[in-house]
């Protein structure tokens, strides 16, 4: 007879009328890396525990050890990684519930490709990854991808497997769960693809979930629905979480308990809102300290002729290729109206699909318009001469959101930073290696000339595309999610640095993000966009304070708080 997952409704609530009982407990844990180099110890005696039914948090920066920690427990770890003292046990409730002698195993102790291990993986302990795209295969469905983790581990026929997968789709929020089994994950958009990871971890009622980053690359709205879908799916069915991330306003939001590392150092745990609201550690202070915070004297709004002017733009991409020819364009950005002055940050935010990143490219010339006008001092981009062109392009540059993908890892620093001023007849060779000199110092790079990509960290890789975006001195700059994917301090670096440059050389930026918090700090102005439109824009501190919009209130009430949960407001 086919198995049948249980209504979300009608799932039993879990009561704990007293403290649970471990479910995991590391102890004492060292793991070491074995390296040309010499041994790295990523992780140096780590100890926490996790109750059956707790959600507990792993933060620090990267480097911290939280996802090797995460790949120990799992047995992924890689090939030069080592356990080289300490225990991971494990408590596992459906051994203890038939019981069996031996319902805690010692993880540490089992050989990472064991038949035990494997049971382990995936049927009892599963994990989410940070980047759905890379975690889920591009040749093989949803449907595909989610059964095989029933296939291996629960004893079903294939239709069974079949229906228990559409029915794990429907509790996840697919909003068709049938055609979802023979969907691609290149078809899906960022939420749906974390949706089928969520879907992938539970179908087998696992008994801990490790959560890894599972929100970095999402909007602020979907981050939530997300979070809200995978805390409320474990707690309903009893599973504990293990909840890796930096970001402490979800920590605050939704764990019970957390743990703070610090170069695989644990220097601080305990309940959530003591920690984080008091945190006795100078690393905690850093972090919370690191949080972005609205400027304490926010400057008045500049009033001089805009540097940028959009006026009614709309941009629409091509129908689908049909045996008819073409389907209708389809209009992602419908009549907005922006502009940017000298000297002055304005931020475009919005969720995933809102238009603001396509706007982004449509003012560096990069996207054709389908109606309406965007002008450069005055001069509109689709008359511009070949020579206004020119000038243009050294005068507006573009940070990317992701820089080690934007940089050529075969090409030396000083060589890509230098390659702005390449075709700037005013600039000699010599003066040309002054001037990369002079910005790499100003992000604090100086000497890093002869390195490659590869050899840097993320933040240092963002300070190169930053310093590559203004080598040129340019009047304007736009910024694609710049941010998005830092730690908190190095978060904050880039902001301040960011700030400084911009005071520094005087451009007027245009600030693409999902992220209010970094609004809140960075931007004089802001524009709130919706399926391709403007609903709302003013002084950030008047959106902020008093939206006006439902959909402006819907993004800062989905913005995890730390003072706010610290406070016990949800």
């Amino acid at each position: 007879m086919t198995e049948t997952l249980p209504d979300r409704r009608r799932l039993p609530q879990l009561v704990v009328d007293q403290p649970a009982p471990d479910l995991l407990q590391v102890k004492d844990l060292h793991i070491h890396f074995h390296t040309p180099g010499g041994i790295v110890e990523a992780v140096r005696g780590a100890s926490f525990r996790v109750r059956q039914g707790d959600t507990v948090a792993i933060v620090g920066e990267s480097g911290s050890g939280k996802s090797v920690i995460s790949q120990a427990i799992m047995g992924i770890l890689p090939r030069i990684g080592r356990i080289a003292r300490g225990e991971i046990l494990f408590a596992d409730p459906r051994l203890a519930s038939q019981g069996q002698p031996g319902a805690i195993v010692d993880i540490a102790a089992l050989p990472p490709d064991g038949a035990e291990m494997r049971e382990i993986r995936g049927g009892r302990i599963s994990i989410i990854f940070q980047e759905p795209m890379t975690s889920l295969s591009p040749l093989h469905t949803v449907g595909n991808q989610v059964g095989e983790a029933l296939r291996l581990h629960r004893d079903v026929t294939a239709g069974e497997a079949r229906d228990l997968t559409a029915e794990m789709l429907r509790m996840v929020g697919f909003p068709d769960p049938v055609k979802a089994l023979k969907t691609y994950p290149f078809e899906l958009s960022g939420g749906l693809r974390q949706r089928a990871m969520i879907a992938m971890a539970l179908v087998c009622h696992p008994a801990l979930l490790i959560a890894d980053e599972p929100t970095t690359a999402l909007d602020t709205l979907s981050q939530r629905e997300v979070m809200e879908l995978m805390v409320e799916l474990a707690r309903q069915n009893g599973v504990a979480v293990l909840l890796i991330t930096h970001d402490l306003g979800l920590v605050a939001r939704y764990a019970q308990r957390v743990v703070v590392l610090e170069k695989g150092l644990l220097v601080e745990a305990g309940e959530t809102r003591p920690v984080l609201g008091d945190p006795q550690h100078p690393y905690t202070r850093r972090l919370v300290d690191s949080l972005p915070r609205r400027a304490a004297h926010r400057r008045e709004p500049v009033a001089s002729e805009p540097i940028l002017a959009v006026r009614d733009a709309c941009i629409e991409y091509p129908g689908k290729a049909g045996l008819f020819g073409r389907g209708a364009p389809k209009r992602v950005v419908a009549g907005v109206d922006l502009v940017v002055r000298a000297s002055e940050i304005v931020a475009v935010v919005g969720a995933s699909g809102s238009g603001k990143s396509t706007l982004g490219r449509a003012v560096l010339g990069l996207k054709p318009l389908a109606a309406g006008a965007i002008s450069f001092d005055g001069v509109d981009l689709a008359r511009m001469t070949a020579d206004q062109r020119r000038a243009f392009r050294r005068q507006a540059q573009l940070v990317f959101q992701d820089p080690f993908s934007s940089l050529d890892p075969r090409v030396r620093i000083g060589e890509t930073v230098g390659a702005a001023l390449r075709h700037d007849p005013e600039i000699t060779p010599r003066q040309r290696r002054e001037r990369v000199r002079q910005v790499l110092a100003d992000v604090s790079l100086a000497g890093f000339e002869d390195r490659f990509p590869h050899q840097m960290s993320g933040g240092q890789r963002q300070r190169v595309a930053i310093a590559r975006a203004v080598v040129s001195r340019p009047r304007l700059v736009v910024a694609d999610e710049p941010v998005s994917a830092l730690d908190l301090t190095i978060l904050l670096q880039v902001l301040t640095l960011f700030q400084q440059l911009q005071g520094q050389y005087g451009f007027a930026c245009l600030f693409i993000t999902h992220d209010l918090g970094v609004v809140e700090q960075i931007a004089d102005r802001v524009y709130v966009m919706s399926a391709g439109a403007v609903v709302e824009s003013g002084t950030t501190g008047t959106v902020f304070d008093d939206p006006q919009h439902a959909y402006t209130r819907a993004l800062l009430d989905a913005t995890p708080s730390l003072m706010a949960a610290a406070a016990g407001v949800a």
